[in-house]
């Protein structure tokens, strides 16, 4: 990145900052600070173990230093401006969730960026129903990072005192590491009879459980042959025991909508254990694991700017992420004021602001968003004006 083109981007940052009124997290005094300065050369220069007795006001720093990039730590500290990370005296740690573009098994390697944040969103839809449903926690933040995804802050207190180890096995559970189908099925009376049934009513169970429906579903609408066909392309179902799954849905249909696994005999618990997997690989949250394990891990700081793409880091309410489109909503309000001239070096689309733009490797006017979209992900160099 060329002189002119970090000069101009960290005034700009500046600008915005100083008409923005960032809010720090809880605690703000306890945690860790840091932020990447926009210094000369390829790489970055990353100032860490701040306080904000180091820093002062959140908004005066930010409009003072104008950084590229600023984080807070998850976890509250006794000192949380030492220089090592064990003489800090670690007290509590939000739990926190990344959910990113690179991490996403669907993800096509010629999505556009839109897409692939569309894709992520779709994630983030599937950890939401984890983290309430399945977990049932109640103070959480929703954050777009700025970049290629979404962060999810937890802050209710009977997560802020686990350590790695605890944290791994909500990483497990949310990504369905190791799940057994025997720990999925559960003994209860049914009338007069003890049954082994899959839950409908929460959980992986009741995720599989409805998998299993759908599976039904659609092969009730398909031939004798076309279903055995199906079945067989499952793991560890012959032709015999096709045969024998098909037979039970036929007579169990009752049964096994209530989740009974004693209707349809070994066929069926056959015909769960093979969905298992696939309800994993459907149904999980491709979270970033270090992340939620780190009780040390910084976060970007919501509302400031990603210096890879000059969006917003932007919390989001719970009823507004259906509607969250990041490449519009998340445009700050400073950039699309005017014009600006871009030297554009990495040509191409780009989808930005409800619009799309077909650019070619040459000087050009562009609204100031795109143009800094460009300066921030180098693709283009800040121009001569006038």
């Amino acid at each position: 990145m060329e002189e002119r083109t970090r000069a101009y981007l960290r005034g700009r940052f500046g600008d915005h900052y100083r008409r923005s009124d960032v809010t720090p997290p809880p605690d703000a005094h306890a945690r860790e600070w840091g932020y990447v300065p926009w210094t000369e050369g390829p790489g970055e220069t990353y100032i860490r173990h701040k306080s904000l007795l180091d820093l002062g006001d959140i908004g005066d720093f930010l409009a003072r230093e104008r950084p590229r990039h600023v984080y807070f730590s998850a976890g509250r500290y006794e000192d949380p401006s030492a220089s090592t990370m064990g003489s800090k005296t670690w007290q509590s740690s939000d739990l926190i969730f990344d959910l990113d573009a690179d991490h996403l098994p669907r993800a096509e390697p010629d999505d556009s960026y839109a897409e692939m944040l569309e894709k992520c969103k779709d994630a983030l839809v599937r950890l939401l129903d984890f983290l309430t449903d399945d977990f049932a926690f109640e103070n959480l933040t929703v954050v777009f990072s700025g970049g290629r995804g979404y962060h999810v802050h937890v802050r209710d207190e009977c997560i802020q005192h686990l350590e790695r180890d605890a944290r791994r096995e909500i990483v497990d559970y949310v990504r369905g590491i190791g799940l057994d189908p025997d720990s999925l099925i559960r003994t209860e009376m049914r009338g007069n009879v003890t049954a082994r049934v899959l839950p409908t009513d929460g959980g992986w169970a009741h995720r599989v459980h409805r998998r299993l429906l759908a599976f039904v579903d659609d092969i009730d609408g398909t031939s004798e042959a076309e279903a055995l066909d199906r079945l067989q392309d499952l793991d560890g179902i012959g032709e015999g025991r096709a045969k024998t799954i098909y037979g039970a849905i036929q007579r169990n249909r009752e049964a096994i909508e209530s989740g009974n696994m004693e209707a349809g005999g070994v066929g069926i618990r056959t015909l769960v254990d093979s969905l298992v997997g696939e309800t994993v690989a459907a149904e999980n949250a491709p979270i970033d694991e270090p992340v939620t394990t780190d009780t040390n891990r910084l976060i970007r700081l919501p509302g400031s700017i990603h210096g890879g793409s000059g969006l917003a880091v932007q919390r989001i309410d719970r009823d507004d992420i259906a509607a969250f489109d990041p490449l519009v909503d998340a445009v700050p309000e400073t950039f699309r004021t005017h014009d600006i001239t871009v030297e554009v070096t990495d040509g191409g689309r780009v989808e930005l602001d409800g619009d799309s733009f077909t650019l070619q490797e040459r000087e050009v006017t562009v609204p100031e968003y795109l143009g800094v979209f460009l300066m921030c992900r180098g693709r283009a160099e800040k121009g001569q004006e006038g």
